[in-house]
């Protein structure tokens, strides 16, 4: 989905969730096992993020300081021996405003596209990157639209939270990127898999087995016809 056709389905929905919705709540959960991994480079391009007109407005610098403390408190605690760089671009946002009719209840949204490269193998894991887009979940907070019960900072600091997140769970999608174990694949027998049986096949009917108790009935012999003598007068 192009940025254009992603804000002006935006603008035409009015907040109706067209995308995947996305609400983390994992604060005060242990970290993810990551492996080898530590993050080196924590770098956030915002000057290109494309907006709507509907939209409430962020800077630049707000969208960098944002999005680089939500990827530090993600990432920074891990301290394995194999660094990779993350480079964040902010590509586009829809920060749900105030003042709109409860009936639309619009939601905020972010696209970013994150490059993550291999320090030890000098080279982009994914060329081009990894796009991801966000929507904003249904929450007691956002029921009604988010932009009547939250400051612009903190549906900002919703979204960098939520997108750091999506940053986490792509690079564990990629276990050989961090030194884990593959993923496992659910065996056929805990699938819905359709399973052909064999066709029986009918048993063979036996030949018929002659009795010892029946006797061959012989072939009559044809009967003769008998000449009477021939009378005289």
């Amino acid at each position: 989905m192009t940025l254009n056709r992603f804000f002006c389905t935006l603008s035409a929905m009015l907040g109706l969730l067209v995308l995947v919705a996305c609400d983390a709540h994992d604060a005060g959960e242990p970290p993810k096992p990551m492996g080898n991994f530590a993050m080196g480079l924590n770098i956030v391009v915002p000057d290109t993020a494309q907006t709507i007109p509907l939209s409430r407005k962020a800077t630049p610098e707000e969208w960098k300081a944002v999005m680089t403390q939500a990827m530090q408190d993600r990432f920074g605690s891990y301290s394995g021996d194999k660094l990779f760089d993350f480079g964040i671009s902010i590509d586009g946002y829809m920060l749900a405003p105030p003042g709109v009719p409860v009936v639309a209840s619009p939601r905020s949204a972010l696209i970013i596209t994150v490059n993550v490269w291999d320090d030890a193998k000098k080279e982009l894991l994914v060329k081009g990157g990894k796009r991801l887009t966000l929507v904003e979940g249904v929450s007691a907070d956002s029921v009604v639209g988010s932009g009547w019960t939250q400051s612009k900072q903190a549906q900002m600091k919703k979204m960098a939270f939520n997108a750091a997140k999506a940053v986490q769970d792509y690079m564990l999608e990629h276990p050989e990127w961090l030194g884990l174990p593959p993923i496992e694949v659910p065996s056929p027998a805990h699938t819905n898999a359709t399973v052909t049986l064999p066709v029986p096949q009918p048993n063979p009917v036996p030949a018929p087995v002659p009795s010892p108790l029946l006797k061959p009935v012989k072939k009559p012999q044809p009967i003769e016809p008998v000449l009477s003598p021939t009378l005289t007068p």
